[in-house]
């Protein structure tokens, strides 16, 4: 019995044991540069190695520490220029012993010394030269982690990649012999020490000679991830200074999110496609083991980072990634036109040179091709193409080669982007028109190459579109009166009640009086109007604004006019040309004459522009927008009555149903803030005017405001002078409108109507006498009342009835008019459908 248990008890313990060995992981810890800079980055990487040691056999792959390797390269750069390199390098060898100077870094510094000396005697140097050079940038680095490991009671051995990583001759960057590199891997590795912190040189290998080479752009990232390919790892960790890889470059587009999960294939479409955290070659290595990768920043190690694995998480859209420094090579010419064979010549032309095509976009008539190439190959891909059709440029079979270098290139990355038109659609309205738009075969990315001035605009406006992030509407907004200091203060108190409701923003980034211009990228507060009488600009103009738009490539501009300036709505076309939207309580847009009003709309069209003024008549009532509607819907509309000024309605409800004298009511009009300060810019009827042909012109009639019959309610004798002058005529005030009072019968009162007739095209303005007991008769206070005939109607008219004066309401129809242009122009996102 005593046999049996101690069998059992050792069954337990050897079984224990096995489990505690299918817990330790091995993992490849790979850091950059920047995580290895003095300073709280390299405390934070120890510390990280310490605590993944202490789990299991760890292999840390490191790069260069900081700057190194830039400052190596510089110091080349120097040498062969015969120019002082010196003092540089001192400062190169001090921030390398800066933290800890007793590492033993002797024999690696003198041999810097000596190379850059023999440079600067040739005055040149070789590829295999500058290879040799930089590779002491991660040689210098694993020494001195080494060293910290081991002073901080860590077993830590200094690994030189260069004795199992093997590559062809091919300096600059190596291709890796993979079969020779593994097997030497496994052979060097083929018994490691548990205990022991295998500190591992990334980016440098060796030929079969044993010179130095190195693995080109991301190098030691491609080292961890072959060493994992090769020894089985069971993760690789990227230790880099950003969270993981983003949905767009976090320093062009605001509101890019981490991307917590990838697959290889959409982290490789990423990495061809811009994303500087990892090259395409580097996922390789795991792809055939599916050895997960974390992309973590080694300042926030709490962070979960990107996992990018075989499966991903399934989603649709991922990123909108961005590459620059590129150039656009196109050929335009009737020779192109069903010719056999041309498409041929233009990559082995380009092949010869050794110059890599990016994207390719041929016109559906064959008469021009166009490709992206890196910058630095452009004006060589030039050359070759001039040369390979030098015969038909001369017969002109062909009309221009040219490489345009101010593009970049935005591609979206992931499935399902069947949203296209849409996208493009977008662009336009931001006054952003790509050159070439390219979907691939499989339908995973779409490229676009923009103009390099656009590239950040257009980037946040496919981001915010995709993603289903807070839309943005940049408003600027002109006046700062009655109804433009109203209409900030509901913005700015609604702000946050939107972005959680609606996801919208609606930011100020300009406010404007008849002297001053502030601007404020970001948008301004709740101090807007010391701002902008302390810091605003004076003597500024549209030209400014636009400029500003351009500089900070602020994306769905709009421009709302709360002025009652007519000189002003002459710079509309400017504003529209520059990619504005408009929103205007101001009427004079839509009063000028009928060929303004023709080409405003014209241009609008032509730039997808929008122009929203549904306060133009009926303040915040519905009235423009129904109107619209009935007319389009083919409700044929024969007449439109109503009251249309919410001043002269209370005026004369007021005075109607009462004794008091017409002054009274009129200074109790103006004391209610329901008047212009001149009351004569109400009693003469033109604003009530410009309204009924606003209307009339809804309704494609092409009358001007010379056409509207106007009953002026100002005496003849008071029409000119002061408001002053005006205002101290009480007893003449009284007199003139008690005559017009005795003329209304016990059951009527008086109205102050508009009328449009469309069937025979009058338009009319009055002050009429009608009966009390009828919709416009029984109208009470400030309100307004519109009566809409039309032949579905009949005799029983559409009835709109509401406040209709009022800064508050008034700056509310302008909000309004906010939130439908953002619900009708800003695309929905459709990420989440997907």
């Amino acid at each position: 019995m005593a046999r049996l248990l101690g069998v059992f008890c050792l069954l337990l313990i050897y079984r224990r044991l096995d489990d505690e060995q299918q817990e330790v992981e091995m993992k490849i810890l790979k850091f950059g540069g920047k995580s290895l800079a003095n300073g709280k980055p390299l405390e934070s990487a120890i510390e990280i190695i310490k605590a993944a040691a202490s789990k299991g056999k760890i292999f840390v792959v490191l790069s260069a520490r900081g700057q190194a390797t830039k400052n190596l390269n510089d110091l080349l750069e120097l040498a062969a220029q015969s120019q002082p390199y010196e003092a540089k390098l001192a400062e190169f060898i001090d921030y390398q012993y800066l933290t800890h100077c007793e590492v033993d870094l002797a024999t690696e510094f003198d041999e810097i010394q000596r190379i850059l000396a023999g440079v600067a005697l040739l005055g040149e140097y070789s590829l295999k030269i500058k290879d040799r050079l930089l590779a002491f940038g991660e040689i210098i680095s694993c020494k001195t982690v080494t060293y910290i490991l081991n002073q901080n009671n860590l077993k830590a051995r200094y690994v030189d990649a260069r004795q199992f990583i093997k590559t062809d001759d091919s300096y600059g960057e190596t291709q890796v012999l993979i079969d020779l590199s593994k097997r030497q891997t496994k052979e060097y590795f083929k018994d490691p020490a548990s205990d022991t912190i295998e500190v591992i040189t990334g980016f440098i290998a060796s030929n079969a000679q044993g010179q130095t080479t190195t693995l080109g752009i991301n190098g030691s990232n491609y080292s961890a991830t072959l060493l994992a390919n090769f020894l089985d790892a069971d993760e690789v960790q990227n230790w880099t200074n950003v969270n993981g890889i983003y949905s767009a470059n976090p320093d062009l587009v605001s509101n890019a999110k981490i991307i917590r999960n990838l697959s290889y294939r959409e982290a490789n479409e990423l990495a061809n496609f811009g994303t500087e955290v990892l090259h395409a070659k580097t996922i390789l290595p795991l792809v055939e083991k599916k050895i997960p990768i974390r992309i973590l920043n080694s300042l926030e190690p709490k962070d979960a980072g990107t996992l990018i694995d075989a499966v991903g998480d399934g989603n649709g859209v991922k990123a909108v990634s961005i590459i620059e420094d590129v150039a656009l090579i196109s050929l335009e010419g009737r020779g192109l036109l069903g010719k056999v064979g041309i498409d041929g010549r233009i990559f082995s032309s380009l092949s010869r040179e050794n110059i890599s095509v990016r994207i390719i976009s041929q016109a559906s008539s064959e008469r021009g091709v166009g490709f992206i190439v890196d910058l630095n190959n452009a004006d060589k891909a030039n050359r070759a193409l001039l040369r390979e059709f030098k015969e038909e440029l001369e017969l002109v079979d062909i009309e221009n080669i040219k490489a345009n270098k101010d593009v970049a290139v935005i591609s979206i990355i992931g499935k399902n982007l069947n949203f296209i038109e849409q996208i493009y659609s977008t662009l336009n309205r931001n006054k952003i028109n790509p050159y070439i738009l390219a979907n691939t075969i499989n339908g995973e990315h779409l490229s676009l190459v923009v103009k390099q001035a656009d590239v950040k605009k257009a980037a946040n406006v496919i981001h915010s579109h995709i993603f289903g992030v807070a839309k943005k509407l940049n408003v600027l907004l002109l006046g700062k009166g009655n109804v433009g200091s109203a209409l900030v203060e509901q913005l700015l108190q609604t702000q946050q009640r939107l972005l959680e409701r609606n996801s919208l923003v609606l930011n100020i980034f300009g406010i404007a009086d008849s002297q001053r211009l502030l601007l404020s990228e970001e948008g301004i507060g709740q101090s807007w109007l010391t701002d902008l009488s302390v810091d605003g600009l004076e003597n500024c103009t549209f030209d400014d604004v636009v400029k500003f738009v351009e500089e900070k490539h602020l994306e769905n501009v709009v421009m709302v006019d709360n002025t009652a300036s007519e000189t002003l709505v002459h710079e509309y076309p400017k504003l529209i040309e520059s990619g504005f939207d408009l929103i205007a309580s101001n009427k004079h847009a839509n009063t000028q004459n009928y060929e303004f009003y023709s080409n405003l709309r014209s241009l609008l069209v032509e730039h997808n522009g929008n122009f929203l003024y549904e306060t133009n008549v009926g303040a915040g009532l519905p009235l423009i927008d129904t109107i619209k509607l009935l007319h389009t819907s083919g409700d044929k509309i024969q007449r439109i009555r109503g009251i249309f000024s919410g001043s002269l309605s209370y005026i004369f409800n007021t005075y109607s149903n009462s004794d008091v004298d017409f002054y009274t009511v009129l200074q109790q009009a103006i004391d209610g803030g329901l008047t212009e300060p001149d009351p004569r810019e109400d009693l003469s009827g033109n604003d009530v005017g410009r309204k009924l042909l606003i209307l009339a012109r809804e309704l494609d009639l092409t009358n001007n405001l010379e056409d509207v019959q106007i009953e002026n309610l100002i005496p003849e004798s008071l029409r000119e002078g002061s408001a002053e002058e005006f205002l101290a005529a009480e007893l003449k005030l009284n007199e003139y409108f008690s005559a017009r009072r005795n003329l209304a019968g016990s059951q009527e009162v008086l109205r102050y109507v508009g009328e449009l007739d469309v069937e025979n095209k009058t338009l009319e303005v009055k002050l009429d006498v009608v009966s009390s007991d009828t919709s416009l008769g029984s109208l009470r206070g400030s309100d307004s009342i519109f009566e809409i005939y039309t032949e579905s109607y009949g005799e029983n008219p559409l009835v709109i009835c509401g406040a209709g004066a009022g800064a508050q309401v008034t700056a509310r129809g302008v909000y309004s008019d906010l939130l439908r242009l953002a619900k009708n122009t800003l695309v929905q996102s459709r990420y989440q459908e997907h």
